[in-house]
Order: C-alpha cells, then sequence, then structure tokens
C-alpha cells in the first residue's frame, strides 16, 4: 500500500497543485494538518481536502482559524488567521474545528499528529526522532515543524513530509513525502512552483509582505 503525505499547506494554492500535479498513483493521501494560514487561498485549500475525503489532523492555526483564539502568533501567523477568518465560509470553519488532533489509520499501522504524540502543539524536530516517539503503530506522522525529515528504526518509522505551502528547511520546494507500507519505505519529494504568483497574491491580499517573499528562501 503507498500513501502520500502532506502537511502544512497552509492555503497556498500554488503549491499544493504542484504536489497534486507531481503525485503519483496512489492509494491514499492522508494530511498532518495545517490547511489554512498565512497564505492566500485558505477556501481552495479546505475544499481540496475535503472534496477528496482526505484523513486530516487538527494544526495549531486550523484551531486558530475556527476558534479566533491565536495567542502568542506573530504579525505574519495572525494576519493569516485574521485573513482564513474572513474567507471561509462559517460550514468551512466548522470543519476545521471538528478535526481530531490524532488518527489511527490503515488498521493501526499509522498514526498522525501534528505536533508531537503528546502534545499537538510542540514542534518535534529532527533532532528529536527516536524509537521512544513510536507507539504500536509502524509510522508516526508529525507535521508543525516545516521540516522535511524520516528516520527508520528497528520498530518503525517516524516522518515529518515537510511542508507544502511554507517550507522552513531552506529548500523552496513544495514538500511531501511518499511511503510504501509493504517496503516500509519512505521517499521523500519537492516539487518547484510559481513562488512569483504566490507574493504577487500575497500582496493583492493585503497579507504581510514577508509571508510571500520567505517562500522563495524555503524560510
Amino acid at each position: 500500500m503507498r500513501i502520500a503525505v502532506i502537511a502544512d499547506m497552509h492555503g497556498n494554492k500554488v503549491a499544493l497543485e504542484a504536489v497534486a500535479g507531481d503525485m503519483p498513483e496512489v492509494d491514499a493521501v492522508v494530511c498532518a494538518g495545517d490547511v489554512v494560514g498565512y497564505n492566500p487561498w485558505p477556501g481552495f485549500c479546505v475544499d481540496w481536502i475535503r472534496e477528496r475525503d482526505v484523513p486530516t489532523v487538527r494544526g495549531n492555526h486550523d484551531r486558530a482559524v475556527a476558534t479566533g483564539e491565536y495567542p502568542g502568533f506573530n504579525d505574519m501567523a495572525a494576519a493569516g488567521v485574521e485573513h482564513a477568518r474572513e474567507q471561509l465560509s462559517d460550514g468551512q470553519r466548522e470543519w476545521l474545528g471538528a478535526l481530531p488532533t490524532e488518527r489511527m489509520l490503515f488498521d493501526g499501522r499509522v498514526k498522525m499528529v501534528h505536533g508531537h504524540p503528546d502534545n499537538p502543539d510542540h514542534y518535534t524536530h529532527p533532532s528529536e526522532f527516536s524509537p521512544g516517539l513510536l507507539g504500536e503503530e509502524d509510522v508516526l506522522v508529525l507535521g508543525h515543524t516545516h521540516v522535511q525529515s524520516h528516520e527508520k528504526y528497528g520498530d518503525g518509522i517516524v516522518l515529518n513530509p515537510g511542508s507544502v505551502g511554507q517550507p522552513r528547511d531552506g529548500d523552496p520546494g513544495a514538500a511531501y513525502a511518499l511511503v510504501d507500507l509493504d517496503a516500509m519505505t519512505v521517499e521523500q519529494r519537492r516539487v518547484r512552483y510559481d513562488v512569483g504568483a504566490v507574493m504577487d497574491a500575497v500582496e493583492e491580499a493585503g497579507l504581510p509582505r514577508r509571508v510571500g517573499t520567505r517562500l522563495s528562501r524555503g524560510q
């Protein structure tokens, strides 16, 4: 069984379309949260996930948009939340709010959270990957850091597919991963897309300029 794993698309329609165009035929697509935030197209990204019935967990930006509460968010993050709350319908915001913080998928073989199995808001960087993060699952999927990485241990795999819509690992390519549950392998993938089009849309939407400019540097 082959699964495409995406995360942290953050309202970036152009990057999501590039990833979808690059994605080979798979048995399922799953999403480790933060469908919205930062970028100009939250509605498109919510609808893309909902129309395909993609199993998704709730990220911190998803929760902020659903609740209107975002203490500790910087100016860029706060602006993205406010933009999404203005753009989304009541039904779209309710869908975000109803997302679970954890999912067990494929007969318990895959566990998916946004930040950390014990704390959905914790940034679990690759330096923290360890077999101790794994429970009964074969693959633990994390998001939140926007840093693409995976490690394979005797008991299973810990994977962050990276960010579709706002990579922060120095590579501006939209990130996702392919997992083969039969072979227990991970293929990390990057896709180039029109960052300039996103930068133009960011300015047109009145969002902070750095939301767009940071994309060109993968920050």
